[in-house]
């Protein structure tokens, strides 16, 4: 007759199960073939970021940011609080064991049954019940929730996966760090060269504003030609402050970044023009799945609300505990030895849901819609790194090219300002066309280190978009 009930509980898990299933969204992983058309496996990511950047200036910054950076510290606690939640969660499909004692005191009133019943009581003959009545406990108790339906495994599980989720966010964390650290590292440099190109035009155009001095006390030239050179002087000087501003800011970027107050931060400046930049292999944008961490973050976290969608279901079904103790109860503390002082006691609890599952109902649709989230967030990671990847290999193409042309473009316009310097001292040129050949070259140069600074940009973003700098 026991069993009846139970089957009819198990009968009723099933029903439920049936109305319960839904068609899940099948997660796209496609991606194209490849992105420049080639098919070769070979990817940066796979370089570790020391060869990658190779500048021991840049590479202490960056191990020092690796261990001090505080949204580093602080994602490293996130890992641990999904640590501590796996274990808290394995412990609930494992059996409570607990040991209890106590002590305490109790009358009853003498007019009330109680009272009345003890009064006539006796302990053994000629002994009656003490008055007051101590009371003394000690004994071990165990509950145990059976896990039929995997209900807590599978919450176990979830855990797990969200901790592993957890280690690729602090990765992908580093690699996002790293990149900054690199970009502002090279705009720094940056920086340095664009003030030691408006120190070398001040120089110039001092030696030029002399040259115009002398010439209009010699009356060759007018008061108006001295005003022009010394204003286009005093436009060059002005721009310093603004970079020197720039500096400072960018020196204190790094300085947040690794976790530090600020202090001079060793470059080499004078070799920035020189830092090779080569889009070199970007590999295959199936590749990304397993190199970027985002991306695997968002597969792991896609897994456990598969899990979720599980643990919601079983609340449907019955659930099944057992509970027991065992141990010695008296009003005297001699007597806790003796067998008649013995008390144990089993059960088993058999509980399911009929009615009233409002509750449960929600809980199991939010968690279908949390993994519906996680679906079309996983898909949204990966065009993201595709898209990514392809704009940071333009960029670098485009750049190379860019920086090339312009080189050439400030190789001829500092020819000009020589030209157009000896045409003017032999008065074969006005001084109009130095003035406008020299702001040329300066706004050329200027330009130049913006697209140099462009191209490493590209250099560290795609190296980063491919899922470089975590290993």
């Amino acid at each position: 007759m026991f069993f009846k009930p139970i089957a009819f509980l198990f009968l009723l898990g099933a029903l439920v199960s049936c109305n319960l299933q839904q068609v899940p969204r099948i997660e796209s992983k496609a991606v194209p073939p490849s992105f420049n058309g080639t098919t070769d496996t070979t990817s940066l990511a796979r370089i570790n970021w020391r060869d990658y950047f190779n500048d021991d200036n840049l590479a202490a910054l960056i191990d020092t940011a690796l261990t001090r950076n505080q949204e580093l510290n602080i994602t490293l606690q996130e890992m641990q609080i999904s640590q501590n939640e796996i274990r808290a969660r394995r412990g609930e499909y494992l059996p409570f064991l607990g040991l209890r004692a106590g002590a305490g005191v109790e009358k009853e009133g003498e007019y009330t049954r109680a009272g009345a019943v003890e009064k006539q009581l006796e302990i053994k003959p000629e002994t009656a019940f003490p008055e007051p009545l101590p009371d003394f406990l000690i004994g071990a108790f165990a509950s145990w929730e059976l896990d039929v339906w995997r209900k807590l495994r599978n919450a176990k599980q979830a855990s797990a996966l969200r901790y592993l989720a957890s280690v690729e966010g602090r990765n992908f964390m580093a690699t996002n760090v790293i990149a900054e650290i690199a970009n502002s590292y090279y705009e720094l440099m940056a920086l340095d060269n664009l003030l030691a190109i408006v120190q070398q035009n001040i120089d110039i155009q001092t030696d030029a504003l002399g040259i115009v001095k002398q010439q209009k006390d010699a009356a060759k030239l007018t008061q108006l030609a001295v005003n022009r050179f010394e204003a286009q002087l005093l436009n060059t000087k002005n721009l310093q402050y603004e970079i020197r501003q720039r500096i400072v800011e960018t020196e204190n970027r790094i300085h947040f970044l690794t976790g530090g107050f600020p202090k001079a931060i060793p470059r080499s400046s004078a070799a920035f023009n020189d830092i090779p930049v080569d889009s070199g292999f970007v590999g295959l944008p199936s590749q990304l799945l397993l190199n970027r961490p985002d991306i695997r973050q968002a597969e792991l976290q896609l897994a456990a609300a598969k899990l979720d969608v599980k643990v919601a279901r079983a609340n449907f079904y019955p659930s099944f505990a057992m509970s027991a103790g065992a141990g010695f109860h008296a009003f005297k503390p001699s007597y806790l030895t003796s067998p008649e002082s013995m008390i144990y006691n089993f059960a088993g609890d058999l509980v399911a849901p009929l009615i009233n599952r409002n509750a449960i109902k929600a809980a199991y649709n939010s968690a279908n819609a949390r993994q519906m989230q996680e679906v079309y967030n996983y898909e949204q990671k990966i065009l993201n790194a595709y898209v990514e990847v392809v704009n940071q290999l333009s960029s670098v193409q485009n750049f190379s090219g860019s920086y090339k042309t312009k080189s050439q473009e400030v190789e001829i316009l500092m020819q000009s300002v020589t030209i157009s310097n000896s045409l003017f001292r032999s008065a074969r040129a006005d001084y109009l066309e130095v003035l406008l050949t020299q702001r040329e070259a300066l706004e050329s140069k200027m330009e130049l280190i913006e697209i140099k600074t462009r191209q490493l940009n590209a250099k560290v973003n795609i190296y980063r978009a491919l899922g470089g700098g975590w290993r």
